[in-house]
């Protein structure tokens, strides 16, 4: 098969590309230049120059295409950069999709986020309109949404990583985030991380299986863990222990709201806000397409003892 991939070099989409380069397919990755680095030479696989705004770029990447994956989300807005949640995950998706059922593509995997039901920030908001989107469109599509995803970082931006990196390894003591006015439920707030093979084997295995055509599958991992968990979890891998401390949402915030545009403040508001509300998963989508998920343990953290 013959795959047209946008976000193709990120931390999840070059799992995915190895996936489906291992099963034998045919990939054209849409490469920002001066990224090109980041896409991993492999026999069928080859570069399109150009980014998601530019519709020729796209258009080259999906011609002769029998399916498009649209995987590109950011975690937080740089606009000075052109770079926004509107633009990569509500704009870049919309035009990804015209631009398939154009050129007649017939299946398109897109990466969602679970969780984004209750559409209270702009990041839910815009994965909401690229999902409403591709459900109106012409195309045989399938939805993923996992939790937050974990596994060895290849250099790019990873969660338990990026922790280890702005909590774990900091002097500070680690936050135990609550909302309210009682620190009782601080750090109680339950995650699902789902390893990114994991996440990989759904989307490959997804185009082997019409069943899956018209469907929107929840990816979290089998070990469901609290914030205070994932920091213990995170700490020990690295042979470290840590402090956390109760830290209000009330408090944080307005600082949030403040600092959170600057990249070296560690979490925006709306980050934040969505922390709190957890993120773990209705249906086990990993079970439904036959994938045993890895856990979130000791031996998958291994690789946080190099970063």
């Amino acid at each position: 098969m013959k795959i047209g991939i946008i976000g193709g070099t990120g931390f999840v989409g070059s799992y995915i590309v190895d996936a489906l380069a291992g099963r034998g397919h045919e990939l054209q990755v849409l490469t920002r230049p001066g990224s090109e680095h980041k896409l991993e030479a492999q026999p069928g696989c080859t570069a399109v120059h150009g980014d998601v705004s530019d519709e020729g770029a796209i258009r080259a990447c999906l011609d002769g295409a029998d399916a498009a994956i649209y995987l590109i989300g950011i975690l937080r807005e740089q606009p000075q950069q052109g770079i926004t949640f509107d633009a990569l995950q509500r704009r870049g998706a919309e035009r990804t999709i015209g631009i398939a059922e154009a050129l007649g593509v017939e299946r398109f995997l897109l990466m969602s986020a679970n969780g984004i039901e209750t559409a209270e920030t702009p990041y839910q908001t815009t994965k909401l309109a690229a999902e409403d989107r591709l459900k109106a469109s012409s195309l045989q599509w399938t939805i993923f949404r996992p939790s937050v995803i974990f596994g060895p970082p290849r250099g790019k931006m990873e969660f338990c990583t990026q922790l280890k990196a702005e909590l774990i390894d900091s002097p500070l003591p680690a936050p135990l985030f609550f909302a309210g006015l009682s620190a009782f439920n601080a750090g109680k707030f339950e995650l699902a991380p789902v390893h990114v093979e994991d996440v990989a084997a759904a989307f490959a295995l997804s185009l082997e299986r019409d069943e899956t055509i018209g469907r929107t599958y929840e990816l979290c991992g089998p070990d469901p863990a609290s914030w205070k968990a994932i920091l213990k979890a995170i700490a020990a891998a690295t042979g470290k222990s840590k402090l956390m401390v109760p830290a209000p949402a009330m408090v944080l915030e307005p600082v949030a709201s403040v600092l959170g545009r600057f990249s070296w403040f560690p979490v925006t508001r709306d980050q934040l806000r969505m922390l709190l509300a957890g993120n773990t998963c209705a249906d086990d989508g990993l079970g439904q397409l036959g994938i045993t998920p890895r856990r979130f343990d000791q031996t998958s953290l291994a690789y946080l003892a190099e970063s």
